[in-house]
């Protein structure tokens, strides 16, 4: 079906590995795209999750990432995803990103200005991944004279996470692809998707990967209480988010008809402990999370696909997970 990206599930470590292999086989035999793995700081490191999974599925592509220069070297991330990518018979690619600086200040790091880092990331992680040997001195990272000892199976694909311009046209020039975050209206990834694409030196390429959660219920009134819930945890944080960093602002408010104050009033609210399954209407649900019937999601998933966003990374949360999952590929095996 061309008019609806692709579906994917986005794993991350608040979840435990074993339920990360229960929810990637279950998108294994739905015939879902991709699990993309969100490493988060000083939750589950995602490796014993993401290998186990590899093992246990045999078609799904299998995303690790978002992996921080500043706490990971490049030649480690090299060495671990030219590793996992034999152990997933070359169904691996990876993302990396800046991470939250708040979280790096807990480790005296300095990621203030990251895109020099990430810059230089991708080169050395570009030249290992070919094969190379890589003799590159950067303004962040290097590597001097530093060759895998084996060699990657094949070009691994690398996706940059980031909100700000200049990251967005870095994953254009450098990257195979951008992935934007959660809490990013389809008008704000729209714009994201042309400017990194209008970075590209190729006419073609460029993938652009959404991360967002995903409610499936037979009752629409259910699935629409249960997302404005799910979205209610997250608005606060990401409005404390968009007061420091403009592109977040930008990522909330883009294209969704809600203003200024009524963000900041619904954050206030639901900070002081109210339901917001009462604070927020539908334009934050619409915006910010997929829900419904397994039909009614592929209808907003089509959002996405005509604002530019070709992969969606949906996330599952709860008991009915695997129920949702087999859904979802259901009604995408329907609709192709």
């Amino acid at each position: 079906m061309s008019d609806i990206p692709r579906i994917s599930i986005r794993l991350d470590g608040s979840m435990s590995p074993r339920q990360c292999v229960e929810l990637a086989t279950e998108a294994d035999k739905a015939g879902l795209s991709g699990v993309w793995f969100a490493e988060n700081a000083f939750a589950r490191g995602i490796w014993p999750a993401a290998a186990a999974c590899a093992v246990a599925t045999r078609r799904i592509h299998i995303h690790a990432g978002v992996f921080n220069p500043f706490n990971r070297h490049p030649t480690m991330m090299a060495m671990e995803i030219g590793a996992f990518d034999e152990l997933a018979n070359g169904r691996a690619s990876i993302s990396i990103g800046a991470g939250i600086i708040s979280a790096s200040a807990k480790l005296s790091i300095d990621a203030e200005k990251p895109v020099p880092a990430l810059r230089d990331a991708l080169v050395i992680l570009r030249g290992l991944l070919n094969g190379e040997e890589v003799n590159y001195v950067g303004q962040r990272f290097s590597a001097k004279k530093v060759r895998l000892d084996c060699k990657p199976l094949r070009d691994i694909p690398i996706f940059l996470a980031g909100r700000g311009d200049m990251t967005i046209k870095l994953a254009g020039a450098a990257a195979d692809g951008l992935l934007v975050s959660n809490m990013c209206s389809a008008g704000y990834a729209g714009r994201s998707a042309e400017l990194m694409r209008s970075a590209r030196s190729q006419a073609t390429g460029g993938r652009v990967v959404q991360y967002m959660p995903c409610i499936v219920n037979s009752s629409s009134l259910v699935a629409l209480r249960d997302a404005k819930r799910i979205v209610g945890e997250m608005v606060p944080r990401f409005w404390t988010l968009g007061q420091k960093v403009p592109s977040a602002k930008e990522a909330l408010l883009l294209g969704t008809t809600i203003e200024e104050n009524e963000f900041a009033e619904a954050a206030d609210r639901i900070n002081r402990g109210q339901d917001p399954a009462d604070v927020l209407d539908e334009r934050y649900t619409t915006a910010f999370s997929i829900y419904g019937t397994a039909e009614e999601c592929l209808l907003l998933a089509g959002r996405y696909k005509s604002a530019g966003v070709d992969e969606l990374g949906l996330t599952f949360m709860g008991n009915s997970a695997p129920d949702a999952i087999r859904a979802i590929g259901q009604a995408v095996a329907a609709a192709n």
